[in-house]
């Protein structure tokens, strides 16, 4: 799944999908457990380039949303690195006596080399906030149509029970099972990208 590196954040699908379990969830009346229709939805692939395209332009509109202030740590950052070159460089010179250090610039650059840092932390800490909470806006609304969708589609299906391969292949708990053979992934992709536009809304980006 896509995220920006410096802030860090994940998606929220497995938040949504916490129960990993979709659609009607119990055996029909009168139908023995073994007539159950079991499938599978991966999740994990809503966002890749041929998922679920209100959600990928969603994220593709939040992350060009935060991208000033990615550029903005990464600078900080790279000036931070060079800093640190250049301080380490005049201890040596300092620690070596073959070449004349000032001391009072040095602790100066030092000083300076320290306090950039806890601005690159409070920087990555205050975006981290921000883009979690914009997350959430933008997010939320399309993740719970994603999940009434899921309903609506095993019921037009006729699926007992709806698995989320990617929580279960997290958890461990898939052991011995083809699941390429109960995988449904590309076939609700489809079916929801054919749903009518503005079935959900996102928070427009500040």
């Amino acid at each position: 799944m896509r995220r920006i590196s410096i802030l860090a954040v994940s998606v929220m699908i497995a938040g949504v999908f916490a129960g990993a379990v979709f659609g009607q969830g119990s055996t029909p009346a009168g139908q023995p457990g073994t007539n159950l229709k079991i499938v599978v939805i991966n999740t994990a692939a809503f966002d890749a380039k041929d998922g679920i395209t209100k959600y990928t332009n969603a994220m593709s509109a939040l992350e060009k949303e935060f991208t000033p202030a990615q550029t903005e740590i990464n600078t900080l950052v790279t000036n931070y690195q060079k800093m640190g070159a250049d301080i380490k460089a005049q201890q040596d010179n300092l620690n070596g006596g073959k070449v004349p250090v000032d001391r009072n610039a040095l602790a100066s650059k030092i000083e300076e080399y320290q306090t950039l840092e806890l601005t690159i932390k409070r920087k990555q800490e205050d975006g981290k906030r921000k883009f979690e909470l914009r997350q959430q806006q933008i997010l939320s609304p399309i993740l719970q149509d994603i999940g009434k969708a899921i309903d609506d589609y095993a019921k037009q299906k006729g699926y007992s029970l709806i698995l989320d391969a990617a929580k279960m292949d997290n958890a461990g708990i898939i052991l011995a099972v083809d699941v390429t053979k109960l995988d449904v992934t590309k076939d609700f992709i489809t079916f929801y990208n054919a749903r009518p536009a503005g079935t959900a809304t996102t928070a427009v980006p500040k």
